[in-house]
């Protein structure tokens, strides 16, 4: 006899896993990885790595993905490797390479095309992409062999290093506001070079105000016999921001989502207006926006309530 399905029980699961992501997986198959091995009820990416790029993959557990939004707008920094010469349809090592040229480059050369790629440019969004038209990702139409007009975009490169150069290899440090496709940069280098180009490798360093410090691999988070002592709690997503320490009454008056007049209380108040992380102690209650006149209003609640 058949024997009925049981549905596994998840866990109520909160905080932040600085995952390493490896190459050849999905950003999503890796959440549904570590998800699987914490029994987490809810998780959450906060932007997606390609499958051939490796690196810092924050993902976001119960309460933490209340501000997952915050590291999808978040600046990103990454190691990467363009391969000058060979230009293939996707970009990057996973297509197939549809042009190869001669390379003569010079260092000299290659500072001069980088100083153009510093700062605000535009940028052509790839095919090979999950942006989506009609309801369908591009990278759907590329697969059928259509090719679609795509808007150039504005986005900046803030940091565009020279790391090295050994033929036909450059390596390079970028570090770029958000919606930055570091596999277009890589072929518009190679472009601008005369070469063309593709990424043979990719690797993010920085989300935000997180780093590699603290960052697991898969297999570590399985062969812990308690991997929820591997996860950060939830406001390491918010460090960035300055910290306001509620009373018990405000603490219970923020929470039911009333805004504070802080000026009128006996609360320490940050000088710049804007988003702040709000406690009660060393719990985290959540976000909010510190307005004109020390006005305090809330705006991602923590399911949290003060004894």
């Amino acid at each position: 006899m058949k024997q009925p399905h049981v549905k596994r029980v998840r866990d109520l699961v909160d905080g932040v896993l600085l995952l390493d992501k490896p190459v050849g997986l999905s950003s999503n198959d890796a959440l549904i990885k570590a998800k699987r091995v914490l029994n987490a009820k809810k998780a959450g990416h906060t932007g997606t790595l390609d499958p051939f790029a490796t690196g810092l993959l924050p993902l976001c557990f119960g309460e933490a993905t209340k501000f997952s939004q915050d590291l999808l707008e978040a600046d990103k920094t990454y190691e990467t490797t363009v391969h000058l010469g060979i230009s293939t349809n996707t970009g990057d090592t996973e297509g197939e390479a549809i042009a190869t040229r001669d390379v003569h480059v010079t260092r000299a050369q290659i500072e001069a095309v980088l100083a153009q790629f510093r700062g605000p440019i535009m940028q052509v969004p790839p095919m090979y992409s999950a942006l989506k038209r009609d309801g369908k990702a591009y990278y759907e139409y590329a697969r059928e062999g259509i090719t679609l007009e795509r808007e150039a975009r504005p986005v900046t490169i803030y940091t565009l290093e020279f790391v090295a150069y050994e033929a036909p290899f450059l390596k390079l440090l970028v570090t770029c506001s958000k919606g930055t496709y570091i596999r277009v940069l890589g072929e518009d280098i190679g472009n601008a070079l005369g070469c063309g180009a593709h990424l043979n490798a990719l690797r993010r360093i920085q989300v935000g105000a997180l780093t590699v410090d603290g960052m697991v691999t898969l297999e570590t988070l399985q062969a812990n016999a308690a991997p929820l002592s591997m996860l950060a709690p939830v406001d390491a997503l918010l460090s960035s921001f300055p910290a306001v320490q509620l009373t018990d009454e405000l603490a219970k008056r923020f929470l039911n989502g009333q805004r504070l007049a802080l000026g009128k209380e006996d609360v320490a108040v940050p000088e710049q207006q804007g988003r702040v992380r709000v406690y009660h102690g060393a719990a985290l209650l959540g976000t909010a926006i510190l307005q004109e006149f020390s006005i305090l209003a809330p705006e991602r609640l923590i399911a949290f309530k003060p004894a």
